[in-house]
């Protein structure tokens, strides 16, 4: 049995389940609703406080799908509860942020200003101008608005200099040694 998928989830007060005949999953929470469809083959069961997921056999494609769907289903309802957030850093002389209505604006030593516009269910907050919040319900989209926000200008070894995530660390390389080439 899954380790993970075996596990069963736990429902908080104020969060309804509903399940469709297609297993199609709608989450409502204080912070929104998700909606997801799953795998067909996967026995979903929503319990009074808890839902259960169960596979129909032991196959490998039933086995991975068990511990997949249960993480899913976990993500859904902890994103219509707490909500989810990724912090990104700006690093560099003259690099920063800065929020215009629902857009998004970086100055990052191109020679123009990157403009990125809030995607549905996405909210970004800059609380500094070399700091950028992201906040959203659905782990995948935040991750995936995080994630193209620091691609705009990705973290170089050399001087550090670019976005990237608030936890990441960046492998510093050492620059060329100065000196008179020896012949």
């Amino acid at each position: 049995m899954s380790r993970i998928g075996k596990l069963p989830i736990a429902l908080p007060k104020g969060v309804t389940v509903k399940l469709d005949g297609d297993n199609l999953l709608t989450v409502k929470g204080t912070k929104g609703t998700l909606i997801k469809q799953f795998h067909k083959d996967m026995i979903i069961k929503v319990e009074a406080d808890q839902i259960v997921v169960e596979r129909p056999s032991d196959l490998k494609m039933h086995k991975s799908l068990h511990g997949l769907t249960r993480t899913l289903i976990n993500n859904m309802v902890e994103g219509v509860t707490n909500g989810y957030q990724k912090a990104l850093d700006i690093n560099g002389v003259g690099y920063r942020a800065q929020k215009q209505g629902k857009k998004l604006v970086l100055t990052l030593g191109y020679s123009h200003p990157v403009e990125m516009e809030d995607p549905e269910g996405i909210a970004t907050e800059v609380p500094a101008p070399n700091k950028i919040i992201v906040r959203g319900i659905d782990k995948q989209v935040v991750g995936e608005v995080a994630a193209k926000i620091r691609e705009k200008r990705p973290p170089e070894p050399y001087k550090g200099k670019g976005i990237k995530y608030e936890t990441e660390v960046i492998r510093r390389k050492e620059g060329k040694t100065g000196g008179k080439g020896k012949k």
